[in-house]
């Protein structure tokens, strides 16, 4: 049985979970020439080596990367597979954190190469972690700015630089 055919995997209530014909070729065919343009876009603006790219896509060859982005630039279908996808769905998503914590592109692309002292980052920019060459490390720091996004501390920031911890004395339950 072929995935676009097959019934959504159904929890005890029966509502769809997930949708398995969304991983189909149709569907990622769809999804990858415009995911991959935006990629290139975002690359560019972070100025991404080569090494740097073909690493966070997951390092496929450099022929078959260069074969994509001549086919994306055509507009030609290219049909992904669902790694890269999720690569650059990750991509995608610190982009746009990036571009609701920081008030220009600039500062969000300072951010990503300067040191952070965040458990995650151990003192080494962000970037590093996103080109490591893992999709857990995109996925990382993807989570880390949603938290941010969330309100959640992100050091250093000027909001939070004078904070001091709440005492007990200053919880109030009325």
């Amino acid at each position: 049985m072929s995935v676009a055919k097959r019934k959504p995997v159904e929890v005890a209530a029966g509502s769809a979970v997930l949708d398995l014909s969304r991983f189909s070729p149709a569907n990622r065919r769809r999804l990858s020439g415009p995911g991959l343009r935006t990629f290139l876009a975002i690359a560019d603006l972070w100025d991404l080596s080569e090494d740097q790219r073909l690493l966070v896509l997951g390092l496929p060859s450099r022929s078959t990367y260069y074969n994509w982005v001549k086919a994306v630039r055509e507009h030609r279908d290219v049909t992904l597979d669902l790694d890269m996808l999720t690569r650059i769905s990750a991509v995608l998503g610190v982009h746009q954190a990036l571009g609701v914590l920081h008030a220009s592109e600039r500062e969000a692309v300072a951010w990503l190469r300067a040191p952070h002292t965040a458990p995650l980052f151990g003192g080494r920019p962000p970037l590093e972690v996103l080109t490591c060459g893992t999709q857990d490390g995109l996925i990382s720091v993807r989570r880390f700015l949603d938290g941010a996004r969330g309100g959640l501390y992100m050091p250093p920031g000027d909001l939070d630089r004078d904070f001091r911890p709440y005492d007990d004395a200053e919880i109030v339950f009325s």
